[in-house]
């Protein structure tokens, strides 16, 4: 198993627990220098916060961690491609990397509907489709099982 796939499946177990609190199954870890800095999921419906999403829950982690709000040198794995505000924060934080599993045809923002890293000023490495079966089952399951098996 290759290292990205070793964290996107710490990001798959985080997505699992988002799934068991009835949040939308993401996950998403941190990592600097081969040291995991932080672990998180979606927290939106619990927290009542729209800005919840298990890549800003990550992000905010890894911060504290560093203790800086700059995160260069960090790469971000992440279940679902991010969409338009995570991939804002990510750009603005300056990420290094960025690996992320499923696609989001209609939400995601790195190179689905949306392309917030295009640019001159983009400096992130982006990595796609890294275990994105597992990604998206989770997710279709989840959403599956919301609107009763249809």
């Amino acid at each position: 198993m290759n290292r990205d796939e070793e964290y996107m499946r710490l990001a798959l177990e985080e997505a699992r627990k988002a799934y068991e609190e009835g949040e939308v199954p993401v996950g998403a870890v941190v990592v600097f220098n081969g040291r995991i800095l932080a672990a998180a999921h979606n927290t939106r419906e619990g927290c009542l916060d729209i800005s919840g999403h298990a890549e800003i829950n990550a992000m905010r982690q890894a911060e504290k961690a560093l203790g800086r709000w700059t995160l260069e040198g960090c790469t971000l794995y992440v279940t679902l491609e991010p969409c338009v505000m995570c991939a804002g924060a990510i750009r603005q934080s300056r990420l290094s990397s960025i690996v992320y599993g499923a696609a989001d045809e209609k939400e995601g923002a790195v190179s689905s509907a949306f392309h917030v890293f295009d640019g001159d000023n983009a400096t992130q490495t982006i990595v796609s489709g890294v275990l994105a079966k597992e990604c998206s089952a989770i997710l279709k399951d989840f959403f599956e099982k919301r609107r009763g098996g249809r």
